[in-house]
């Protein structure tokens, strides 16, 4: 069996199966030459990783000729700065989380979750949302698993909320671009979001307005026999996951750095510090409310979330839009509505967007 057929499921989880299992050989660790190449590769990483501001600014400046310091120079140094070190991240930082989504699958979420007590579940459910894959097109398989596996809704629910706010991605990327502070009090509050939020509308007991046809699902039981995956195999598997990833993301990522270098470049200064400042109470709803009807991903968002901060918004408005448009974006929504019916879905939506308010004005309150 080719190990990219058994890795081709990998980060959207679309099926909601396992990938295919290969014989154990007793190796503990990848093949000598794995390990090699591996190594050469992570130094080259980091040696141009830490050359790429400097490779932007002879881009724009010497090749180029622009200006230093005009519109149009800064935007593209911005652009040629950003570009690479998003796609470097990601690309170093998808891998590493394959390898730990190789252990991850649905299944295996969806089992550990199952038979939880629903306070436990919902802390294990959120931390789970952060390993494991969650798209647009994974929405509705990994709903109606979760449910014929018998987790409880508001688990299933803590796990939606996590998944998408505080994966990995969004995480490193606001560590490479705004620092471990604010990537640890995004993560924490993200997670508390997503804890709360599946604990109280678990409390409300909504059961009722999960559509018919998903709640007469069972689930069925045949991946209890898997064998783990050889070293060399969960390699391939996250090679598959940054193909597949990136070959999915890799628009969206260039979409918002370019957004972002406009406003870095062309936007004055103080202009969004007036909008999205900390002085004004309603920027906060404002900015919930215009980041819900977009759709982006964490890799999309966060450059355009850096070019704000740089023009003067205040970071805990910044990350309540960033948090409505990966969380409650309008196209997420659609789909889930597959699933939901409208009362649930409504509850849904206003409890995380509570959340997400109580996130933005607890950042503006203290950072």
């Amino acid at each position: 069996m080719q190990h990219d057929e058994k890795a081709v499921q990998v980060a959207c989880a679309c099926a909601g199966t396992d990938p295919e299992q290969v014989a154990a050989t007793g190796r503990v660790w990848p093949s000598p030459r794995r390990l090699v190449l591996g190594g050469v590769g992570l130094a080259a990483w980091f040696y141009l990783y830490g050359k790429l501001l400097g490779i932007s600014k002879f881009l724009t400046y010497d090749v180029m000729g622009l200006t230093r310091g005009s519109h149009l120079g800064d935007s593209i140094e911005f652009f040629l700065y950003d570009s690479p070190k998003v796609l470097m991240l990601l690309t170093l930082v998808v891998f590493g989380v394959g390898i730990i989504r190789s252990f991850f699958t649905p299944e295996r979420t969806r089992r550990i979750l199952a038979g939880k007590r629903e306070s436990a579940g919902n802390v294990m459910a959120a931390l789970l949302g952060i390993v494991t894959p969650f798209c647009s097109c994974s929405a509705v398989p990994l709903f109606i698993g979760f449910v014929s596996a018998g987790v409880p809704l508001g688990v299933t629910f803590s796990f939606l909320v996590s998944a998408p706010m505080v994966n990995e991605i969004a995480v490193v990327l606001l560590y490479g671009l705004l620092g471990w502070k604010v990537a640890a009090l995004y993560m924490a509050m993200g997670l508390a979001v997503a804890v709360v939020s599946g604990w109280v509308l678990g409390r409300l007991n909504l059961e009722r307005y999960v559509e018919d046809w998903v709640l007469a699902i069972r689930a069925g039981g045949g991946d209890a026999s898997t064998t783990d995956l050889t070293p060399d195999g969960r390699i391939d598997y996250a090679i598959q996951a940054v193909r597949d990833i990136l070959g999915r993301t890799w628009k969206w990522v260039l979409l918002g750095i370019g957004v972002g270098a406009g406003i870095h470049g062309y936007v004055p200064e103080g202009f969004m510090a007036g909008i999205m400042g900390e002085t004004n109470w309603w920027s906060v709803p404002v900015s919930v409310l215009i980041g819900i009807p977009m759709y982006s991903n964490a890799a999309g968002i966060v450059p355009v979330v850096e070019a704000l901060l740089s023009k003067g918004a205040a970071l805990g408005t910044v990350l309540a839009f960033m948090m409505a448009v990966i969380a409650l974006s309008l196209p997420e929504m659609v789909i889930l509505r597959k699933v939901l019916k409208p009362p649930l879905l409504l509850a849904f939506a206003g409890i995380v967007g509570c959340g997400i308010l109580i996130v933005g004005y607890v950042f503006n309150l203290i950072l």
